[in-house]
């Protein structure tokens, strides 16, 4: 599909960053909406006043305050800011796809959709709500449905832990790794779903790209990984031991057990829809993902 204006909500954030990067090198110029002022940029208000901008053919929401912030509080004004930065702007964004239909409108949600438990997922599994972090992404999906008969090619990509050097988890742990003072989270045995920046973006531009591309896409890479085994190819990719475990209590102090579940729980997912799709992974497996971030 011939794309040549795209909207990304969320821009300016890891993901959003990186997206824009990878359009802006198949020579588009994509507007962001964010709260921050800038070139190629309208703000939230603007869109709810103004609509799309005139001939947008691509609408992409990767927008969402950052919930694993240490230096955020998880209190309810917190909590509250995580579910509208994410529920909100995708229902904001969803009404001005529906007053001025573009090609294609693509989300993003989160593999916390899925119960943490041993069975394995993929995208045709129907799960309930169980926690906050469940109702968050079933919510968040809700809110990019659009009205019975809009002609809009829509794409839910639910996503993993993002692997990048500038952003997410890496950049968070990166410094006690190379010092060698890293090591597994709480047990260790928990799946960890995740997927390195790169197959992100590449995911979204295959989104918005294939038209025969639709419905929900699990946003992880094949291969199936624990929390230690990530661990130990990080560690490697380093050239560091990984001996320090962080404790299930720890986490939960400084974090708050609600939210800790994020690393002291995890669930077993797999693209299923997204291999049938064609999508090709640059990075498939741990090792090789970890060996690229782990580069200066």
């Amino acid at each position: 599909m011939a794309v040549n204006h795209i909207v990304i909500g969320g821009g300016t954030g890891f993901v959003g960053t990186a997206l824009v990067n990878a359009f802006r090198q198949r020579g588009l110029s994509p507007i962001i909406v964010s709260r921050m002022p800038g070139p190629f940029r309208i703000s939230w208000h603007d869109l709810e006043r103004d609509g799309l901008p005139k001939n947008t053919t691509a609408v992409i929401n990767v927008a969402g305050q950052n919930i694993l912030d240490a230096s955020q509080r998880w209190s309810s004004g917190f909590k509250q800011n995580v579910w509208n930065s994410r529920v909100e702007t995708t229902k904001t964004l969803a009404k001005a796809v529906a007053a001025c239909p573009p090609k294609v409108f693509v989300t993003i949600s989160g593999v916390a959709y899925y119960p943490p438990d041993k069975k394995e997922y993929n995208e045709e599994s129907v799960c309930d709500k169980y926690d906050f972090l469940s109702e968050l992404c079933h919510e968040w999906e809700a809110a990019a449905k659009l009205p019975e008969g809009t002609d809009v090619r829509q794409v839910t990509i639910r996503s993993g832990v993002v692997l990048g050097r500038n952003g997410g988890m890496i950049k968070q742990i990166f410094i006690p790794f190379y010092l060698g003072l890293g090591g597994p989270l709480a047990s260790g045995k928990q799946y960890m779903p995740w997927i390195h920046i790169d197959d992100t973006t590449n995911m979204f531009v295959h989104a918005v790209e294939n038209s025969n591309v639709s419905g929900i896409l699990n946003g992880v890479a094949p291969q199936v990984v624990t929390n230690a085994e990530f661990t130990n190819a990080f560690a490697a990719a380093l050239w560091r031991p990984a001996k320090i475990p962080v404790p299930e209590f720890a986490l939960n102090l400084l974090f708050n057990k609600e939210r800790a579940k994020i690393m002291t729980e995890g669930q077993k997912v797999s693209p299923k829809r997204v291999l049938e799709s064609g999508f090709k992974y640059q990075y498939p497996t741990i090792d090789s993902a970890c060996r690229d971030v782990a580069k200066w």
